[in-house]
């Protein structure tokens, strides 16, 4: 476990001091993340002018589940899909050889391969959006719920990172994803909102099939208080799932990988 924590930690450095190199690079793409912040919570605010209440959450209640949607984003976008697009790059030019005869697990070495530092704005901006929220919510959490929360939180990090592992898997039987990742990065923003919101059949594919309300909805209502222990033990037990499943279909794929020396 430690050996793996350094690599992790080499790679994340590596990649820090490479965008440093193109610092304007860095300046920019930060201030692009604060506009797509303010783009995200838009939505919501026109909606709160008109009512107090929607679907039984309140302003502030939404604010805590665009805190998390943003944390996720920053983790999608910062760490999880640039690591495994590279993938398919590895997968079309059949270099994949150089990360599968590395005496370290293949799918750990993809995953951490690629960093976008600057998306440490998202995280920032998550932080004070949970306040601003809790604030206007006049308390603060309950430890035992801020605990849950957490659990909930990583959970909904390993479902969101299983799927999209799941996505790039396909890359070794088509040539290109590029459709595909763009469909995901557009269902994916739909979970800024509440899984009260969706009805009928948009309700069940946010809940069973695209787990949309695990990732956000739940962990809010967890720091809310409002989830109950039975829904938090399916969700962990739904992600665990989807991980097992993600970590058999990319074994099996990679016996399908034709390398550039076959």
């Amino acid at each position: 476990m430690l050996r793996y924590l350094r690599l992790f930690w080499m790679q994340l450095r590596v990649n820090l001091a490479t965008a440093m190199h193109y610092r304007l690079d860095f300046i920019i793409q930060g201030v692009l993340s604060l506009w797509w912040m303010a783009w995200t919570l838009a939505p919501i605010l026109i909606v709160f002018q008109a009512r107090a209440q929607v679907a039984g959450w309140t302003f502030a209640e939404s604010l805590v589940v665009i805190a998390w949607f943003t944390l996720l984003r920053a983790l999608l976008e910062g760490i999880v899909n640039p690591s495994l697009l590279q993938i398919v790059d590895h997968i079309r030019m059949g270099t994949l050889d150089f990360v599968l005869i590395k005496p370290v697990d293949a799918q750990f070495l993809v995953s951490t391969a690629k960093f976008q530092p600057w998306k440490i704005v998202d995280l920032i901006a998550s932080g004070v959006i949970l306040g601003v929220a809790f604030h206007k919510l006049g308390r603060l959490p309950a430890v035992g719920d801020a605990l849950v929360a957490v659990i909930l939180l990583v959970t909904a990090a390993l479902v969101l990172y299983s799927i999209w592992l799941l996505v790039v898997c396909a890359a070794f039987w088509v040539v290109r994803l590029d459709n595909l990742t763009y469909l995901f990065t557009s269902i994916f923003d739909a979970a800024r909102w509440p899984l009260s919101i969706f009805r009928g059949v948009w309700r069940i594919l946010f809940t069973f099939v695209i787990p949309l309300g695990l990732m956000t909805t739940y962990p809010a209502m967890a720091i809310l208080g409002r989830l109950e222990a039975r829904t938090a033990g399916v969700a962990i037990a739904g992600a665990l799932t989807f991980a097992v499943a993600a970590r058999l279909i990319w074994t099996r794929a990679l016996g399908h990988y034709t390398s550039a020396s076959s």
